[in-house]
């Protein structure tokens, strides 16, 4: 007769006057933290159940119900099917504005799961192939794309595991690679998000489309400073390893932030060798400085970027 409202469900099941939503987000808080057996586990019921707790969750915007339930979503999924984790650790909550939360895993860790299946010489070259998009050791399975997407996203999304903490800040917008002193044995995800975000998954999709009108994942962008430490960018080896994989995207992005010069030989190998090879691709170069263009330029043959 619609006198109660019902919110939760099974043993967290409680029943309240219309209006008084409110009042049962203080006495549910606004926390979740549960340790899960990696058994017949399945996200969506995972999801299910969070958003059957968490007031705070029901009464956002489709938009972040949305956001949430993907990315949520995607990363438990990656840590119960890649992981080998026997237990993963969940942490939902909100903190401040934000809509915050943690997946982590005891496993054998994404960078190093990455660097094995694709044969790459360290966890730093996994990084750099995570960030590029549809980088997965299942491609029979999986399409690669839920941590590009979910990292794209997020205010701020850090992902641990073992020697390295990759942290990135789509506020500044910035991307950070360390390597840390405390080994963390698996995968950790931490995800932030402000509650009153105007981002669409819609929209963040369309940037990644050459065609805004087809779902297509064919657009893609590269932070060149990854690609080195602390010296510039001279080799066609260097040139090879940001190109790894590439060949998939109909338009790619080379970020030339923060990079104050490259070689000939990297600058040959991307824009006269791979050009020629894929003249299908679009290249487009932004942040460039004027080193940098002078060498992009000569290796066209051209005095136009």
């Amino acid at each position: 007769e619609g006198r109660i409202v019902k919110v939760g469900r099974t043993t967290n099941t409680v029943y309240v006057l219309p209006g008084k939503q409110d009042e049962l987000q203080e006495s549910l808080g606004n926390k979740i933290k549960l340790r899960l057996s990696n058994t017949s586990l399945k996200e969506h019921e995972v999801v299910d159940e969070i958003n059957s707790r968490l007031p705070f969750i029901v009464k956002a915007r489709e938009s972040i119900r949305s956001i949430f339930d993907y990315a949520f979503s995607e990363m438990l999924n990656n840590a119960i099917e890649h992981s080998k984790s026997k237990f993963i650790e969940i942490d939902v909550s909100k903190e401040g504005s934000d809509l915050c939360f943690v997946v982590n895993d005891f496993g054998i860790g994404v960078f190093k799961n990455v660097m094995k299946k694709r044969g790459l010489k360290s966890e730093l070259e996994a990084i750099q192939d995570l960030l590029k998009g549809k980088t997965t050791t299942e491609p029979q399975a999986h399409s690669g794309e839920g941590i590009f997407f979910t990292s794209k996203i997020a205010d701020v999304f850090v992902l641990e595991s073992f020697d390295y903490k990759l942290t990135i800040d789509n506020t500044i917008p910035d991307v950070f690679v360390e390597e840390t002193k405390r080994l963390k044995k698996g995968t950790k995800v931490t995800f932030r998000i402000a509650l009153a975000t105007k981002k669409h998954l819609s929209d963040l999709f369309k940037n990644y489309s050459v065609d805004p009108n087809e779902p297509n994942f064919d657009k893609t962008k590269v932070e060149i400073k990854l690609y080195t430490m602390g010296t510039i960018y001279v080799s066609r080896s260097q040139a090879r390893r940001v190109l790894t994989s590439l060949d998939k995207f109909r338009h790619i992005i080379l970020d030339y932030d923060k990079v104050p010069t490259i070689g000939q030989a990297f600058a040959d190998e991307i824009y006269r060798v791979f050009q020629s090879r894929h003249p299908d691709i679009k290249i487009e170069s932004t942040n460039v400085k004027e080193a940098v263009k002078f060498m992009i330029d000569r290796s066209k043959g051209s005095g136009k970027m």
